[in-house]
């Protein structure tokens, strides 16, 4: 593996690969580092490395972790010696959520060098279950994917789920919790203010560096693609809701420039808040015309509707990203219904949703 450098000349910013391997200046003591994930879909995830120097004494904050990986762990630690240090001189990570990418590698790292962990306060509840060894992942899945009509899939997901091994060597509880406008001061002269952005999940956070026009947006505004929506282990009640809310509040703050987890740099916040706003009402104009065509429950709808930004059909996305599909989808027609446009009844523990 070659050893990462850090430049100036960051790939994603003139059309490159941001998923490259390197220590990429984003802003004046600020630098991304991307680290590998396990899958085809999101192939890795931008850590970014804040400089936290203080009375003389260097250091570094990172926002976000990385999955737990021996590959990822190995660049996070080739990355830190490019800028001339090492894990030891990480004095925190500021997680943005406690999704496996983003959190787990940050208790590994802890458990090595004592690295203070936090997270937004709105987490605990998800690590708290996530830590039961009687948890299952497919817990939550299963059950909901049988309540949206798709009984096959929720067969296949349950199968899977009874000859999956857990890793646990990546969740333990955060050090502490960050409360909603509190501010995380990073070395002499720099402060980020916590902000609750919920949806992706129930408290995901972003970090706005209002004085250097930055902000550190997890996975809530990402600039290619659409986050995933309510996926954790304790779902809140309409996470659709909630993330248009929060895109909303971020769109009526100051801007900035999106740092994001996935994908490249380089685009304003603003811009892209409104693209993602315009995405989900197109989605859920297309989702009523879907029921007004006599599809009614959230696997029949989402049969309709064309996925990622290639417009797959259901039927050609893997099983995970169906399912994936049919929650968002019943999401969408959540918030229908709590704008008055559709009811929703159950039959057979299935729901159906109708024109009023």
């Amino acid at each position: 593996m070659v050893a990462p450098t850090v430049t100036d000349d960051d790939p994603s910013l003139s059309g490159g690969d941001w998923t490259e391997s390197g220590v990429f200046r984003v802003a004046e003591g600020v630098y991304r580092i991307p680290l590998p994930l396990p899958n085809d879909g999101l192939r890795a995830v931008n850590v970014y490395a804040v400089a936290d120097e203080r009375g003389g004494d260097p250091g570094w904050t990172l926002v976000d972790s990385g999955w737990a990986l021996e590959e990822a762990r190995d660049l996070l630690e080739k990355a830190m010696r490019a800028l001339g240090s090492d894990l030891r001189e990480v004095r925190r990570f500021l997680v943005t959520h406690s999704h496996r990418d983003h959190y787990t590698q940050a208790v590994t790292v802890r458990r090595d060098f004592g690295t203070e962990v936090l997270i937004g306060a709105g987490e605990r509840v998800n690590l708290e279950r996530v830590i039961d060894p009687d948890h299952a992942e497919s817990q939550n899945s299963v059950p909901r994917l049988r309540r949206a009509g798709a009984a096959a899939l929720a067969d296949a997901m349950e199968r899977a789920g009874r000859d999956h091994v857990r890793d646990m060597s990546g969740w333990l509880l955060p050090d502490g919790y960050l409360e909603d406008r509190s501010t995380v001061v990073v070395g002499e002269t720099r402060t980020l203010e916590v902000i609750e952005t919920p949806g992706h999940t129930r408290g995901h956070v972003v970090f706005a560096d209002e004085a250097n026009d930055l902000l550190f947006a997890g996975d809530h505004v990402l600039p290619r693609i659409t986050p995933s929506i309510g996926l954790e282990p304790v779902p809140t009640g309409s996470p659709l809701s909630a993330f248009l809310a929060s895109l909303q509040l971020v769109r009526e703050r100051p801007d900035a420039a999106l740092l994001p987890a996935h994908g490249p740099v380089g685009r304003r916040v603003h811009e892209r808040v409104d693209e993602l706003l315009a995405h989900h009402g197109a989605r859920l104009d297309a989702s009523l015309a879907a029921v007004r065509e006599g599809r009614h429950t959230p696997y029949l709808v989402a049969q309709a509707l064309p996925w990622t930004r290639r417009n797959h059909a259901l039927a050609d996305l893997d099983r995970w990203n169906a399912m994936l599909a049919i929650l968002e989808t019943q999401h969408h027609l959540e918030v229908l219904v709590e704008r008055g446009a559709l009811t929703r009844t159950e039959h057979e523990n299935v729901l159906h949703y109708d024109l009023v």
